[in-house]
């Protein structure tokens, strides 16, 4: 770690020391940790193998949890290890923009524990749910194979970057670190599309919500409860016990738990079910009101514990799946590659494999979304740079492990039941008796779905109908009650595990909705201020309350549209998600490219670290514009299907292909207009960011570097741990820090440990 030590800065000597000696940072090899890691390099070798190579009729999915677990330490401990040590160079000796900044609202320096659960929390959107979920027609392999090494090289690389070089310049959100590293044309560019992707996105996320809560008592009732459990979190670490983290998450846990048991009692009591059983306008309004409080509360009232306190319940259940996986040891029959991997069109998702799957399963390996937390919320909050590995690394590793156990619980249930669930009304006609003929229609190995088989599983999760239940949620929802009631409860609790997952799926995705909005406040603050000078200033609340009004009206009313007019709002916009996110990711990746060569010759040979993603994710994104804006495809190209259908109503025509009347027929035409010509605009801004970035970075590896634009040094006055467990030498550190006098002025300012 010496490459990242600055000589010039100079700490308090009066004080303990406030980061741990460069030297002692190097870990030591025994023997022991030799043979742990030979072991873990083995286990997971076996577990690809199993996957990759012997596949044999069917799967054991407990190889999926030993391939995934395996390389995520591997990938943590040694190559974000490397990003570490050679590219971010972070230094503790340094106090970063909370400790600077700290105004009590936006700027808090936030123990590492809670930041973690908040950005994860506030990252882990719908994406890593329904994109696998989705992917699986594909069969297990691709998708597999790019969830865990598409993380490891890219999608952590991107949180972990984004997350360290905004946090060295005060917290500025991605569109404005382009604006100030690529000029003007580039930064422009980069703040339209962040903005209009962000718009989408978040109307995007609180949709899924809407459609998981609608008529769903137990649920809104139990997320409604993580608000006031929430707050009490962020009062008693603030007033009546500060600093004690295990103690508040022991109880914010046992709240956690109570709120979901009593949903189910509260759903079934007749004042429950008339008082919580609301319409989904009802709740796109409660959520557009949440998303607006929330982005305005100071974030450690409500934004960071109530991110944490979902973090239990994400992780908790993920890790409880993974390990009624091992204990059940399902086998999965969906072949390694399935009979649409090779073609362009399939029941669930149109598309060759490439660029499709990698742009349909999104946030599990790689997400532009998560670029914008990285450089919101997140950096405005960290108590050391240090942190930033366990918090922007570790946190997408996280992520990318849902990815993983949502795919696998969408292959370990029967593949006719799959295929009914997640094809369209328009091809299973929503009846049970039109899926069989769909689906068996399909020419599908092994696959032969009855009318009972549907039925049955309807009946068994309490469910009038599991016929085309889109969107992915449902198909999740579905495989973990399957795995989870052969661990804990037989058939029994198939209808429990069910609603357990439903519920599951809308608290982990509403918070990537309060997050999101601060953010796009944030961004929105940012941008206007480079006209109007006072709105840079955080801290000035009519500029927050204002920015914060304006994108929650925009996101709000594309929301509200959609659940008003099932042709309109929102599921206009809905395919532009994956493709969009995406190219939010070549954005955010090639201003990375262009921060690290703008350093210093030093770093000229690590670029390839950020040059590779970057280039992967362009050409992606590139490839799967180009064919939504060109194939000749109806059920791929948006122009293709949009003049198919002008030409049938120019026809005299009063339905075509999945149109039944004369106004859907015209819903599609407009529609399809919209996503082609914001398909041109996202694209467009996209690659003239990319080439922006590529020149900046060829002039800066000619002149040996570039402007530094980070933010001024200024000693830190505060210690913390980097990781999750604090080291030896961190304890030591701490212990002097404790010995401090009650009354000593820097006192407060220790972590909590």
């Amino acid at each position: 770690m010496s490459a990242s030590v600055d000589d010039d800065i100079v700490t308090d000597p009066n004080l303990p020391p406030v980061a741990v000696e460069p030297e002692k940072l190097r870990s030591r090899w025994t023997p022991a940790k030799i043979a742990l890691w030979i072991g873990i390099a083995l286990l997971g070798g076996l577990g690809w193998t199993m996957l990759a190579i012997v596949r044999g009729e069917t799967v054991n999915a407990i190889w999926f949890v030993f391939a995934a677990v395996c390389t995520y330490l591997i990938g943590y401990r040694f190559y974000s290890k490397v990003i570490e040590r050679f590219i971010a160079r972070p230094d503790d000796r340094r106090a970063t923009p909370a400790e600077r900044k700290q105004d009590g609202k936006d700027y808090v320096p936030t123990d590492r524990r809670v930041l973690y659960g908040h950005h994860f929390a506030a990252i882990a959107g719908a994406g890593p749910l329904v994109g696998p979920v989705l992917a699986a027609q594909m069969g297990y392999l691709p998708g597999t194979i790019w969830i865990i090494v598409g993380v490891i090289l890219a999608g952590a690389v991107q949180d972990y970057l984004v997350l360290f070089f905004s946090m060295r310049r005060g917290g500025r959100t991605i569109g404005q670190m382009a604006r100030d590293e690529l000029g003007r044309i580039g930064g422009t560019a980069a703040i339209l599309a962040s903005l209009l992707i962000m718009l989408i996105i978040v109307a995007i996320l609180a949709l899924v919500v809407v459609n998981a809560l609608g008529e769903s008592p137990w649920g809104v009732f139990s997320v409604s409860m993580t608000i006031p459990i929430a707050l009490f979190m962020g009062l008693y670490l603030r007033f009546i016990r500060p600093g004690r983290i295990t103690e508040i998450s022991i109880i914010g846990f046992v709240l956690l738990i109570a709120a979901i048991v009593a949903g189910g009692w509260v759903a079934s009591t007749e004042w429950g079910y008339a008082a919580f059983h609301l319409d989904r306008t009802v709740i796109a309004w409660g959520i557009i009101v949440y998303g607006f409080v929330a982005a305005v509360l100071p974030v450690w009232l409500l934004l960071a514990p109530r991110d944490y306190l979902s973090t239990f319940m994400k992780v908790g259940v993920i890790v409880m799946l993974a390990g009624a996986i091992v204990l059940v040891r399902p086998e999965i029959s969906v072949p390694a590659f399935s009979e649409f991997a090779g073609g362009q069109t399939g029941p669930v998702f149109s598309g060759p494999i490439f660029p499709f799957l990698f742009v349909t399963i999104a946030c599990g390996a790689l997400s532009g979304f998560h670029a914008l937390i990285a450089s919101g919320t997140t950096p405005k909050l960290l108590e050391k740079e240090r942190q930033t590995r366990f918090i922007g690394y570790g946190g997408m590793l996280m992520e990318s492990f849902v990815a993983i156990m949502a795919l696998v619980a969408a292959l370990s249930i029967d593949r006719g039941i799959y295929f009914a669930m997640n094809s369209s009304p328009a091809a299973t006609l929503g009846t049970v008796e039109g899926a069989v003929a769909f689906v068996n229609g399909l020419g599908l190995a092994g696959v032969n779905l009855t009318p009972d088989m549907l039925t049955s599983t309807a009946a068994a999760v309490g469910e009038e109908s599991i016929v085309s239940r889109t969107g992915g949620a449902p198909t999740l929802a579905l495989g973990l009650a399957h795995i989870m009631q052969q661990a804990l409860g037989g058939q029994a609790m198939m209808a429990f595990w069910y609603h357990f997952a439903i519920m599951f799926e809308a608290l982990f995705i509403l918070t990537a909705v309060d997050a999101g909005t601060r953010v796009a406040r944030f961004m929105l603050q940012d941008s206007i201020g480079t006209v109007i000078p006072k709105f840079k200033d955080l801290s000035w609340r009519p500029g927050a309350w204002i920015c914060t009004a304006v994108m929650v009206a925009g996101w709000g009313s594309i929301l509200i549209l959609g659940v008003t007019d099932p042709l309109g709002g929102i599921n206009t916009f809905f395919p532009l998600f994956g493709i969009a996110n995406q190219l939010l990711a070549a954005i955010a990746l090639a201003v990375v490219l262009a921060i690290v060569a703008k350093r210093g010759r030093s770093y000229f040979r690590w670029l390839w670290i950020v040059a590779v993603p970057l280039a992967f994710a362009a050409v992606v994104t590139i490839t799967a514009s180009m064919y939504k804006i060109f194939s000749p495809v109806p059920a791929v190209g948006y122009w293709a299907n949009h003049f198919a259908f002008r030409g049938a109503l120019a026809e005299g025509k009063t339905e075509f292909g999945t149109a039944r009347s004369v106004a859907a027929m015209e819903a599609v035409v407009r529609n399809t207009f919209v996503q082609g010509v914001l398909s041109v605009i996202f694209v467009t801004l996209a690659i003239i960011v990319i080439v922006m970035a590529v020149i900046v970075t060829v002039k800066a590896l000619r002149n040996g570097g570039g402007e530094n634009l980070e933010d001024a040094v200024v000693p830190s006055r505060r210690f913390a741990a980097a990781g999750f467990l604090a080291t030896k030498e961190e304890r030591e550190i701490e212990k002097q820090w404790d010995a401090l006098p009650a009354d000593h002025p820097d006192r407060p300012s220790v972590s909590s440990h």
